[in-house]
């Protein structure tokens, strides 16, 4: 007889799988596992849970397909690519999850281009001599873009996205400060390097310095700092041992811009008083490509002389296909020549600075064709659009009376003030600005993250916010809840990303969903309480004790001797 623990009323397996990291499956324990299920306990399906079924298969052939393990006889391309084919229509609608930055739409035009260069390679720059010619004007243009001075020698590459560029760009400061401190006789490993930045941070931020063995200090957000890192807060964290700053231009939880400006001047007093030369990388993952358009007007790149490198994902506000993101230096002098390989074995000279050698040219190809079919104006009326949806469903949400919006875009700044629900300007700086300029706004991505009003949970602390979510999804909207920051964990946030596909038209059409569950829970009618009761979100109560056993089951790894506990919200495992 099998011994087995459920989680969530299934199989470990079947429920937890890592999302880059995948453990491997044991097909006779599955087999038993399922057959133990108090919900399956009725089902004979015997070894076909760990072959494919599929219903062509009558049609196609008879022959069993593992799924676990590499089948001894091949089938027909078109019976695989069937079998794949219909198991991934499983999978949810890209147009409807909201919680993704990743952009899941390109013109025909730009699909067919990159399906015609699937098969390149980009390193391969002696056989692909066009692709790396495309390659070289991307830099230039995002060089030109962050406003790189026409005296420097900027240099870049693509990656593999934000998470690559970061770790490129953190690597360079590293080796930088390493330098410096071997050229003063000083010692490079006690205490050793620390890098700075907010507790908001992307967990790309926190790999940086736990791959790469740097201190990572994590200045605390809070309501005051708007969510955000304090740049003054900021300055209590800096020492000689400190390698830099990661700023991030776009938080993954409000969507709110990081002060730039304010902590390179604050750096600039820093090293009147100290010496000290501290350097700013940017991570504009997502911000790279919305602040140049929408706020033409915002320092935050390399006008200003502390900022050394800026990353940005191009299958983010990019708008190209997932595989691809950019980092930048400013002048080929703050990236350390031992980090660039010199390879000689594809035919040509080849230089590389990245973290895997082979990468698609495809999404590089992708990101040019956006470029130059859109252009400044047309990125620019994108921007707008998404911020203006993102300022609708805002306002809407506000005035339900049910939810108390955190994002900012949607608030007028001080040279600007609404009157009667009219917006007004006042003072030169928005002098001949449009009304739906998003410079009469405060600056941030077009995001929208709310949660319950005071007054609301007052009237219905029984009502969970992660109801919410659940209830979204059963219309097919993904909507994440999840908690803020350390310190702020206990504020849960839904939050909605405006991509260029959410149109004005889905605004209205979401608004109308969440409220419409938001009355359901209200009404008590049992039946949406009884399905948000069946959440991850409910306490457990006597009759939910295979969740708690999930739980338990779930958390077992956490608890391994050695694991440090993280403090930002990329909870370790």
């Amino acid at each position: 007889m099998c011994v087995v623990t459920f989680a969530h009323s299934l199989p470990l397996t079947l429920t937890r799988p890592y999302r880059s990291l995948s453990h491997h499956v044991d097909p006779e324990e599955l087999i038993c596992a399922a057959e133990e299920h108090p919900h399956h306990k009725h089902v004979t399906r015997g070894r076909s849970r760990v072959n494919h079924s599929t219903r062509y298969s009558g049609r196609y052939q008879t022959q069993e397909l593992p799924k676990f393990r590499v089948p001894d006889q091949g089938i027909d391309a078109q019976v695989a690519y069937q079998i794949v084919h219909d198991e991934l229509e499983l999978d949810g609608q890209p147009l409807l999850n909201l919680a993704s930055f990743v952009h899941t739409w390109m013109p025909d035009e730009a699909t067919r281009l990159i399906m015609e260069n699937i098969s390149k390679n980009l390193i391969d720059s002696d056989e692909y001599p066009a692709t790396t010619l495309i390659h070289t004007r991307l830099i230039s243009m995002l060089a030109s873009l962050w406003h790189a001075p026409k005296s420097s020698k900027a240099i870049g590459t693509a990656t593999t996205g934000s998470s690559e560029a970061i770790q490129l760009g953190g690597l360079a400061m590293k080796k930088r400060w390493q330098a410096k401190m071997k050229s003063k006789g000083k010692n490079i490993h006690e205490p050793g390097p620390n890098i700075v930045f907010g507790s908001n941070a992307q967990v790309a931020l926190e790999k940086f310095a736990r791959y790469w063995d740097v201190e990572a200090r994590l200045v605390p957000v809070s309501e005051d700092s708007r969510y955000v890192m304090d740049p003054k807060r900021a300055m209590e964290y800096v020492d000689e041992n400190t390698i830099g700053f990661f700023v991030i231009l776009g938080s993954t939880y409000t969507g709110h811009f990081e002060n730039v400006k304010e902590l390179s001047d604050l750096l600039d007093e820093y090293e009147k008083k100290t010496g000290i030369d501290l350097p700013i990388h940017v991570d504009g993952a997502s911000g790279g490509f919305v602040a140049p358009f929408a706020y033409p007007d915002l320092e935050w790149d390399f006008r200003l002389p502390r900022v050394v490198s800026i990353n940005t994902s191009g299958h983010k506000y990019g708008r190209a296909y997932v595989g691809v993101g950019f980092v930048i230096w400013k002048d080929e002098s703050l990236l350390p020549k031992e980090l660039i390989f010199e390879l000689h074995y594809l035919g040509s000279t080849e230089y590389s600075f990245s973290l895997n050698f082979s990468r698609p040219a495809a999404p590089i190809i992708g990101q040019y064709f956006n470029l130059i079919q859109l252009g400044k104006e047309g990125f620019k009326n994108i921007a707008f659009d998404d911020l203006k949806n993102a300022r609708l469903l805002s306002r809407a949400l506000e005035r339900s009376g049910y939810y108390t919006v955190l994002s900012e875009v949607h608030h007028p700044t001080e040279a600007a003030q609404t009157v009667g629900g009219k917006l007004l300007s006042k003072g030169k700086e928005a002098a001949g600005i449009p009304e739906d300029d998003p410079r009469h706004y405060k600056a941030g991505l077009p995001v929208v993250s709310f949660r319950f009003s005071d007054e609301f949970k007052k009237e219905n602390p029984h009502i969970k916010q992660a109801w919410i979510q659940t209830l979204l999804r059963v219309k097919g909207w993904i909507v994440p809840n999840y908690g803020l920051p350390p310190i702020l964990e206990n504020i849960e946030i839904l939050r909605v990303v405006v991509r260029e596909s959410v149109s004005e038209d889905m605004i209205d059409r979401l608004v109308a969903d969440i409220l419409e569950v938001t009355e359901s829970l209200l009404k008590q009618d049992g039946e949406a309480v009884m399905l948000a009761a069946t959440s991850s979100g409910a306490k457990p109560g006597k009759d939910n004790e295979h969740a708690r056993n999930g739980e338990r089951k779930l958390t077992r790894s956490c608890k391994k001797e050695g694991v440090q506990k993280s403090v930002t919200y990329a909870k370790q495992c």
